[in-house]
């Protein structure tokens, strides 16, 4: 019985399962708003203690479109699980800790969070053409209903 390669190379360390989402990403797809264009930014802080991500979706076009931010921090939280701190131009701010999404792909990377609608997780794993999948799922009666699917390639400098 043969295995299969792994796609992402990941660090040591709580947060070394990010290490394969350093660097600057972008998405493009569409939504019943428009198109959109989603750039993220995975960046070590506080000397590796942390991560930052900085994520930018530009909704829409034309007069219409909207801008949409977001600032996380991921690190270890109470009782040293790896959380995330999620906050985000709409004045909302959320928190989740790291899940087992492996469900997903057997290299998937993600946390679970407690929303005012109910239990949510973001999930992200390599794709085989390059960059990685990043989705946003709701937990319904039946299983994860997903509501974002994204494909990240890397964002050349001077491409924006």
């Amino acid at each position: 019985m043969g295995t299969t390669a792994k796609l992402w190379k990941k660090g040591r360390g709580k947060l070394g399962a990010f290490d394969p989402l350093l660097g600057a990403w972008f998405a493009e797809a569409g939504s019943p708003m428009g198109p959109i264009r989603c750039q993220r930014t995975f960046e070590p802080i506080l000397a590796g203690k942390y991560l930052r991500l900085t994520a930018r979706w530009a909704i829409g076009r034309g007069e219409r479109k909207k801008i949409y931010e977001e600032e996380a921090v991921i690190g270890a939280g109470d009782g040293g699980a790896v959380t995330f701190w999620s906050f985000t131009s709409d004045g909302k701010r959320s928190q989740g800790t790291l899940a087992d999404v492996k469900d997903l792909h057997p290299e998937a990377v993600g946390f679970e969070a407690r929303m005012p609608a109910g239990l949510a997780r973001m999930a992200y794993w390599p794709a085989e053409e390059g960059g990685f999948h990043f989705v946003v799922e709701a937990k319904k009666k039946k299983g994860w209903g997903r509501f974002v699917d994204h494909h990240y390639r890397p964002l050349l400098l001077g491409s924006e």
